[in-house]
């Protein structure tokens, strides 16, 4: 059975480890609730808020993608299995059925602003034992701010 295998000290590996993991859940769970959000949303608004969401599913889709990948490439196994992601989901549940526009709005900006303090705690945590690690979720954290001014500015 092929191994791989990690420039990381063992110490190092598991903070990253760690980081990419909850990095992943976050960006996984994001895909889930907009996508909830995207096809339950109604008001004035529907239309550009509904394309919005989708961009930011897509973002969310493709960071998770590449954080994945990166704990590969690091010898870290990352876990997007749905009971992973129910156990370990720290973004609040969008009511069920239709949401008014507003309500998607706050509901999205407050989402991706928790995201965004937890992803700026993994981009300090990363800097020493990984700085590639850090540039990746420097991208990421600068993408999921940009998500969050565009919703905020509909507020």
């Amino acid at each position: 059975m092929s191994t791989i295998t990690s420039p990381l000290t063992p110490e190092n590996k598991k903070v990253i480890g760690e980081t990419l993991q909850g990095a992943l859940v976050d960006l996984l769970n994001l895909s889930l609730v907009g996508k909830q959000a995207h096809w339950n949303v109604i008001g004035h608004n529907f239309r550009s808020l509904h394309l919005q969401l989708d961009e930011i599913v897509a973002a969310a889709r493709e960071h998770a993608d590449t954080v994945a990948e990166r704990a590969v490439a690091l010898g870290c196994n990352p876990d997007g299995r749905p009971s992973t992601l129910a156990n370990t989901n720290e973004l609040p549940q969008l009511e069920a059925g239709y949401i008014n526009d507003g309500k998607v709005v706050a509901a999205m900006t407050d989402i991706l602003g928790s995201i965004i303090r937890r992803m700026r705690e993994r981009v300090a945590a990363t800097e020493k034992p990984d700085p590639v690690t850090q540039d990746i979720l420097i991208e990421i954290t600068q993408d999921l701010e940009k998500h969050h001014w565009m919703l905020e500015a509909q507020r």
